[in-house]
């Protein structure tokens, strides 16, 4: 039923996926209450049907993360003065879309890496609005990411970690519909003035050469899922990387999961950090004195023991 309905709509993946979380809290509900039990079945019914209805975003209803096997292989909380450059580096400094990404947008206090977005009359690149982004000099394939931060609160810069192949994703030629190369956005926080989705974030697997296309890339943005006070608080957003599947969480708890492509990447990719520019057209009329920051806890890495 869930296929002849998605099939007669058209339904994206984000779309089917809802319908089918919907039909299945149905169907439990009819066998015995459901297994979250009676409220939040009915509540999970109702935030999938308005997904649908309204694109409105929806919480973390899968299985809380399991890292049974996994060990802690990499971390940072950012306890120094700065930000420690043998590990990190500036990634794409120079123009970036609308403005530009400088690594002196960065700084370590208090525990916390500190993205700064601005606007600045004698930036070291010209005047334009900055920001940042970084990533770690050591590659990883496989295993389980994590962040734990503030993000940005703008309608205009965005928030976001995220990994990225060696060599081009969006070129199906070296992508390989995602197992030679993807991008996998574990999350970008790009809803700050959309009253349905808010507080959420965006979780999108990017690669080209899907089903045999040779022009452009193929993107599957699977939904937009819902944090706590995501401006003012601290949430966790993680990726589990396996031989099968991407599996995504929010505070710990999966989100959704995904194999698309070809397959799953089999290569060490880059991790990075942004507080990503939009393009120029964004900028448009705004105040200069606008500033945000992405405040960020920690970031951490696991992977399976020997």
């Amino acid at each position: 039923m869930v296929d002849f309905i998605s099939n007669t709509l058209g339904l994206v993946f984000r779309e089917q996926w809802a319908l089918t979380n919907a039909v299945e809290g149905l169907k439990s509900l009819l066998t015995g209450g459901g297994a979250r039990g009676l409220c939040a079945t009915f509540l999970m019914i109702f935030q999938m049907f308005n997904m649908l209805l309204t694109g409105a975003s929806v919480d973390a209803w899968g299985e809380e993360l399991d890292l049974t096997g996994y060990e802690l292989v990499f971390e940072d909380e950012f306890d120094g003065e700065t930000l420690d450059m043998d590990v990190w580096r500036a990634r794409g400094d120079g123009g970036s879309r609308g403005g530009y990404s400088s690594i002196n947008q960065v700084s370590v206090k208090d525990g916390n890496l500190i993205m700064k977005g601005d606007y600045q009359e004698d930036g070291v690149y010209g005047t334009g609005w900055y920001g940042a982004s970084i990533a770690l000099r050591e590659h990883y394939c496989r295993g389980y990411f994590e962040i734990k931060c503030k993000n940005a609160a703008s309608d205009a810069f965005w928030s976001a970690f995220w990994i990225q192949g060696l060599k081009s994703p969006y070129i199906a030629e070296i992508s390989k519909g995602g197992i030679e190369s993807c991008e996998i956005d574990i999350f970008e926080a790009m809803s700050y003035n959309e009253s349905n989705r808010h507080n959420s974030v965006t979780q999108t697997i990017h690669c080209a050469g899907v089903g045999g296309e040779t022009e452009g890339f193929q993107s599957r943005n699977l939904g937009n899922f819902n944090g706590n006070d995501i401006y003012n608080e601290y949430n966790t957003y993680g990726l589990k990387w396996t031989e099968e599947e991407y599996i995504f969480y929010v505070n710990g708890v999966e989100t959704t999961r995904s194999s698309f492509g070809e397959g799953v990447c089999i290569n060490p990719e880059e991790i990075i950090v942004s507080l990503c520019v939009p393009a120029a057209e964004e900028f448009a009329g705004r105040d200069t004195s606008e500033k945000c920051e992405m405040i960020v806890d920690y970031v951490r890495i696991y992977q399976l023991a020997e």
